[in-house]
């Protein structure tokens, strides 16, 4: 949604952003607005966030609260399955 606001058109699963859309940027490098990529059990990029600062990133949560969240990074299950992200603004 955030986005389609800027007139930026994204595929419209995780996998396909990772594989097809914006720029690959480091974890060191990620600046507000970068998405976040993390991989499934059932694909190698599964999960897509976007990086708000200070570590932490807004997800469509498929966990507990199946809600809009925020969370962080360093969280040992997020860092366990990031894959990378892209910068496409």
């Amino acid at each position: 949604y955030v986005y389609k606001e800027f007139g930026i058109a994204l595929e419209r699963v995780a996998y396909n952003q990772y594989y097809s859309n914006g720029t690959y940027v480091s974890k060191s490098d990620l600046a507000v607005g970068d998405l976040v990529f993390f991989s499934s059990n059932s694909s190698s990029v599964g999960h897509v966030g976007m990086y708000i600062g200070d570590g932490q990133f807004i997800h469509a949560s498929s966990g507990s609260c199946y809600c809009v969240t925020i969370s962080s990074l360093s969280e040992s299950y997020y860092t366990a399955r990031y894959v990378g992200a892209k910068r496409v603004l």
